[in-house]
């Protein structure tokens, strides 16, 4: 267990190595100035910025620098907004995270049920629904969910209902909180929720579930105590790379509902060239999906006893 643990903290270590190194070049590679969009700012106070943050040094240079700061927690100041990056996301990650949990868990509690019943009524009306609606669900993104969401339940069913039943902006009061989770989880809902379907229906052909049904065990009780648990392990082992598309996914969703997330500060700089503000961002959220994986690798351990943690 140690030894497995130490391995993918080491692998861990070198992917955020090749991360923070690709982000600072790439990022470097993008046309324009960070402070030449301010056409009001004359060029000896653009050159003052540029020497203040060191971007009047070699690449090289800078490049390395950054790798100091970083190795020490410093993430730089933000170009645009001139505070410390750290500050920034420890602020703003607090709304990402509690809307990127509800969104996961709202879509693997919802996206099992719905593939258990699909597997359970296969061939009925009952599985064509629920996997028409997977079927949306994969093929719709999040901003066009978002949008149908806000013009249909926002807008129309306000003026219809003659007040505000779904917030379309904000994160605030519950009423703000269902439509942009529910466009943020929808997709990861219905892979979910096919693939739940999928391995169930693998679980139900085997030997041993027929052996249940000799015995004279209800279906409830084949379902939930005996198929599930290995059905929901393919489940459990993508939670990891679902978590990482609804992390990325929040940044629209974010910006659409007007939610004061960290999506919005890296959108924002994108669009202003604040190299240390992608960089801050990037590695963040790098480190945190690369938590989030080793999490999904010893969870699947626990559950499946037959998964060994070895060093090989």
């Amino acid at each position: 267990m140690f030894k497995y643990v130490l391995k993918r903290v080491g692998y861990a270590v070198v992917t955020l190595f090749v991360l923070v190194t690709l982000t600072f070049f790439m990022q470097r590679l993008l046309p324009g100035d960070p402070f030449v969009g301010d056409k009001n700012l004359p060029e000896a106070t653009m050159e003052a910025l540029r020497a203040k943050y060191g971007l009047d040094q070699p690449v090289w240079v800078q490049y390395l620098m950054y790798l100091g700061n970083c190795l020490h927690g410093d993430l730089g100041i933000s170009l645009q907004n001139n505070r410390p990056v750290t500050a920034i996301i420890s602020e703003s990650f607090v709304v990402s995270f509690d809307v990127g949990m509800r969104a996961i868990i709202f879509a693997f509690i919802l996206g099992v049920l719905l593939g258990t019943v699909a597997a359970i009524k296969r061939g009925r009306p009952v599985d064509t629904i629920c996997m028409f609606v997977a079927l949306i669900g994969v093929s719709v993104p999040s901003f066009i969910v978002g949008s149908i969401l806000q013009y249909f339940l926002g807008l129309q069913l306000t003026r219809a209902a003659g007040t505000a039943i779904f917030a379309t902006t904000g994160w605030g009061a519950m009423n703000s909180k269902i439509l942009p989770v529910f466009a943020l989880g929808f997709g990861s809902l219905a892979q979910i929720s096919r693939l739940t379907r999928t391995s169930m229906l693998d679980v139900l052909g085997q030997d041993y579930i027929k052996t249940a049904k000799a015995k004279g065990l209800s279906q409830p009780a084949i379902i939930w105590k005996h198929a599930l648990r290995n059905a929901i392990m393919p489940v459990v082992t993508v939670l990891g790379p679902i978590t990482a598309g609804v992390l990325t996914g929040a940044f629209v969703v974010e910006n659409i509902f007007a939610i004061p997330g960290l999506g919005r500060y890296f959108v924002q700089s994108i669009q202003n060239l604040d190299y240390t503000m992608i960089s801050g961002t990037t590695i963040f959220y790098g480190a945190f999906l690369i938590l989030a994986n080793l999490v999904v690798d010893l969870v699947y351990g626990v559950i499946d006893p037959r998964v060994k943690l070895q060093e090989g």
